[in-house]
């Protein structure tokens, strides 16, 4: 299921804060520039992931965004619609050492322009309070119902039993907000809980590291201990990255660092890799085999005859599937014993099952 790509670099970085150090020059200078939105994401994204393990860089890595800092304020007056990305940068950046108290201000007037109320999705308004409120500050204080909201949707299991990316990451990021990132307990419930995990089984058949990555960090940050047969998987998937200096960003960046963010949740480690100089990309070799497209093909293929009892249906599909599709049924099953609330939910039998009762 894997490649292993060596790196051929012509220096070493010796500690982890080096690399980390390294990765914060090369999402700061070496991909984008500061006025492209994709630039705000990323650079977010990487200082979001240091901030929430509590990482300790080496003197000066901040010091390639200080110009950045100096000016937020204008960028925030000029750019509301990006205050999300713009104030967590902020935070994020203060949080980890970088000298300045300007995010208690800008939290104070994200709340006083209303731009939590003007966002249209719950999540989001999620984000914007904890965001907030790490300066002690509610942007929503009329909104009490926001959190049995999102517990409300995320407890909807069946959801979460079908092929659906937007509501899996959405169920995962409404676990980082409520558990602030694992340092408080987000009480998410049994019924949240077998949602991830219906969301992992389809994440482990797809292949999808990136979201399995974060589906485990939701659980751990939860006080679960995600399938062994998962984590083992998602460990030897870093391996399968190569960091070129590249022209082309349209690449796994976020794969890489959600992989790398689960490595040090896990212990394994992360950020192992040395960082060449140059315009960054990161590739990954993927996998040839499709095992979740051929197990949705297989049981729609069998029409009427299709059923959500997955000790009736199993050895039938087992015989229809490739070798490598076979045994990546073979290992999801292995990592969960709700595997068959799973499949009922997965097959999809139900708006037959209801229109048959009818008079």
């Amino acid at each position: 299921m894997t490649t292993i790509v060596q790196l051929n670099v012509p220096f070493r970085q010796h500690s982890k804060a080096a690399r980390q150090a390294a990765l914060l020059k090369t999402f700061a200078q070496g991909r984008r520039t500061q006025e492209d939105v994709f630039w705000l994401k990323e650079n977010a994204e990487m200082l979001n992931i240091l901030e929430s393990t509590d990482a300790e860089l080496a003197p000066g890595a901040l010091d390639v965004y200080a110009a950045f800092h100096d000016d937020i304020e204008q960028r925030m007056e000029f750019f509301p619609q990006y205050y999300r990305f713009l104030l967590s940068l902020c935070l994020d950046l203060e949080d980890l050492g970088l000298p300045g108290s300007k995010g208690a201000a800008l939290s104070a007037w994200v709340a006083q322009q209303g731009l939590a109320e003007a966002e249209l999705s719950d999540l989001q308004r999620a984000e914007a309070r904890r965001l907030c409120a790490r300066r002690g500050i509610d942007p929503l204080p009329d909104d009490g119902g926001l959190d049995a909201r999102l517990r409300a949707f995320a407890a909807r299991s069946q959801t979460f039993a079908m092929p659906n990316k937007k509501a899996a990451y959405e169920l995962t990021h409404i676990v980082f907000y409520l558990s602030e990132y694992g340092r408080k307990d987000p009480q998410i419930g049994a019924a949240i809980t077998t949602s991830l995990m219906f969301a992992g089984t389809l994440a482990f058949l797809d292949f999808n590291a990136d979201l399995l990555a974060e589906i485990c960090l939701a659980l751990r940050f939860a006080g679960q201990v995600p399938p062994d047969v998962w984590e083992i998987w998602l460990t030897q998937q870093i391996r399968t990255f190569s960091l070129e200096d590249c022209d082309g960003l349209q690449d796994d960046y976020h794969e890489y660092l959600m992989l790398n963010w689960f490595m040090s949740r896990a212990g394994q480690g992360g950020f192992g890799d040395t960082v060449p100089d140059g315009r960054l990309t990161f590739a990954r070799t993927r996998p040839c085999s499709a095992p979740l497209r051929e197990l949705s093909q297989c049981i729609y293929s069998m029409g009427p005859a299709r059923s959500g009892d997955w000790g009736v249906m199993k050895d039938e599909i087992a015989g229809q599937l490739s070798d490598e599709a076979r045994a990546a049924l073979i290992a999801a099953e292995a990592s969960t014993d709700q595997f068959g609330a799973f499949f009922e939910g997965f097959a999809r039998v139900g708006l037959r099952a209801a229109a048959g009762t009818r008079p």
